[in-house]
């Protein structure tokens, strides 16, 4: 009812930072299950002559939006980008915007990384609620291009477009490199065209280069500007291959939270920051965690040559039953279109650690459900691979077999040990469940050790310092999976783990956790603002042992 009312609300926020965040000009943790949204906007006779369409980034969870009283669209899932035509609502002059969301993460609903207690705690952090990513208004002829896809062919120098038009007419695509045409081609468009563009400029995206190829696509009186990068990724045998070498994918586990815009970085500056400090220390790429990252972030990590792992915020739903599955392919399937063309995304990564229920150990998730997501997954993308879930419970299908070891060097010795004598996951044994509701590792898949790491250091001690676990627990100021006292230590503890992972055959991957901070886990490389904890010392020691050749690609 508040979206036909059509007045002025009593507060005022700064969009698209959420509610709880310093910058929205609020910041309000407690739960915020019910949010309006309301602005008044200007709106011309040339406006109306096409469409005028109302854009959304992200609103967390269920959205319902209205012009001048009357309802337009409804949107559930808090991830994705949604829009809609509004010119059939509007008239010239003013016209009242209002967005009505309801978001309660304590619900059977994706929602990450957030807290479901009022407080944040151990790897839950603050709430997001609303809109958090970017809204904008965009005008466009009646015949439009609605959609585009890009399937590059790095071995044969040469790309696929895939268009999708509203209407029927000539589709113009031109390709440049560093502002030089080396390809073009013209279709009669009618709701699908494909295209095989010869590119005359073979530039491969790989780490550390983008080299991206610019597009401008022109269809009647629209027209498109993208990009793409040429490249080539999949597994060969335990070998991960990236435009047909062996590429180890040394990665680094990012949460995407700011300390002032929670789940929306203040600026692009923050977000190539984040890129930067990982580069600078050797690691090649990122798991965003839990969270479906911007688009701009994404952007980012295309130009840098950053590899990314394409994950969804996929826990506080409930695996043990197929009840919410029908919902998450529906967010997934979007999430996956969204960030389709982009270069840096080398795996797709839809769950994480779907074993037990988080909340209740006695319910095991049910692995129809990894499976529905994964074969979802692949029809939806057939030039990615995709591994089920990271870390628990794997299906009977997956292009990569992974595991989360957050023990000691020692222990991850073992671990790799059992890998490469008898062709075993220690977690297999430690699980005994996975053999009635998973799938074991057979031996033969590729492996990557995408969680290890999360020793919390405080280099200064104080309230909010790591001391010891015990007093983790009994200040509840800090978390990690383990404590380490010194630099030293920790620097060394670091270097141990990491040497083995790199200098085993049989594995072709690991993710530290993590890059930085964030809130009461302090077991970050770098502190919630991103300034460093360690010494450039330990920090060049750190850099200097990622960056060492991985025995599986030799």
């Amino acid at each position: 009812p508040e979206g036909r009312i059509g007045r002025e609300l009593a507060g005022s926020i700064v969009v698209p930072f959420c509610p709880e965040s310093e910058l929205s000009g609020i910041g309000l943790r407690d739960f915020i299950t019910d949010c309006v949204y309301t602005r008044e906007i200007e709106v011309s006779r040339e406006d109306l002559e096409g469409r005028l369409v109302l854009h959304f980034g992200a609103v967390d969870y269920l959205t319902e939006v209205y012009v001048n009283g009357s309802f337009v669209v409804r949107h559930i899932g808090g991830y994705t980008p949604f829009e809609a035509d509004i010119a059939p609502f509007a008239h010239v002059g003013a016209n009242r915007i209002t967005v009505c969301v309801h978001d309660d993460v304590r619900e059977n609903t994706a929602s990450g990384k957030q807290s479901k207690k009022r407080e944040s705690f151990g790897c839950f952090y603050t709430r997001t609620t609303g809109i958090w990513q970017t809204v904008w208004l965009e005008r466009t002829p009646e015949n439009y291009i609605k959609n585009v896809k890009f399937f590059p062919d790095a071995e044969h120098g040469s790309v696929g477009v895939e268009v999708e038009t509203a209407g029927r007419g000539v589709l113009s695509v031109q390709v440049c490199y560093e502002g030089k045409e080396v390809a073009r081609a013209e279709a009669d468009a009618d709701a699908v065209c494909k295209l095989s563009l010869p590119l005359a400029v073979k530039k491969l995206w790989e780490p550390g280069a983008g080299r991206l190829y610019d597009v401008e696509l022109t269809f009647g009186q629209d027209r498109v500007k993208s990009y793409f990068g040429l490249r080539d990724v999949k597994y060969s045998g335990r070998k991960f291959l990236l435009n047909g070498k062996s590429v180890f994918q040394r990665l680094v586990l990012d949460q995407g939270y700011y300390s002032d815009g929670i789940y929306t970085a203040p600026n692009a500056e923050a977000i190539k920051d984040d890129i930067r400090i990982s580069m600078s220390l050797g690691f090649n790429g990122a798991r965003p965690h839990q969270k479906l990252f911007e688009p701009r972030y994404l952007y980012e990590c295309d130009k840098a040559g950053y590899m990314v792992w394409g994950e969804y915020a996929s826990w506080g739903i409930l695996y043990e039953t197929l009840d919410s599955l029908e919902q998450f392919l529906a967010e997934w399937k979007e999430a996956v279109l969204r960030d389709f063309n982009h270069p840096c995304i080398v795996q797709w990564c839809p769950l994480n650690e779907a074993w037990t229920n988080l909340e209740d150990k006695s319910k095991v998730r049910d692995i129809r459900f990894v499976e529905s997501v994964y074969a979802y997954t692949k029809r939806l993308d057939p030039t990615r691979p995709c591994v089920d879930t990271s870390g628990g419970y794997h299906g009977r299908h997956t292009d990569l077999f992974d595991f989360h070891c957050y023990h000691s060097p020692e222990e991850i010795g073992e671990y790799i040990k059992a890998i490469e004598e008898k062709g075993e996951l220690i977690m297999d044994t430690l699980y005994p469940a996975v053999k009635e509701e998973g799938a074991m590792y057979d031996g033969n898949l590729p492996l990557n050790a995408s969680e290890f790491g999360g020793v919390a250091y405080q280099p200064h001690g104080g309230v909010n310092g790591v001391q010891s676990a015990e007093t983790c627990v009994r200040e509840r100021s800090a978390w990690g999976y383990r404590v380490c006292d010194s630099e030293s230590d920790f620097a060394d503890l670091y270097v141990r783990a990491t040497e083995q992972l790199l200098a085993c055959k049989k594995i072709s991957g690991f993710c530290y956790t993590q890059l930085y901070d964030v809130e009461q886990e302090q077991n970050g490389l770098f502190t919630y603002e991103r300034e460093a904890k360690l010494s450039a010392d330990a920090l060049a020691r750190i850099a200097a042992c990622n960056r060492r050749r991985a025995a599986i690609e030799e």
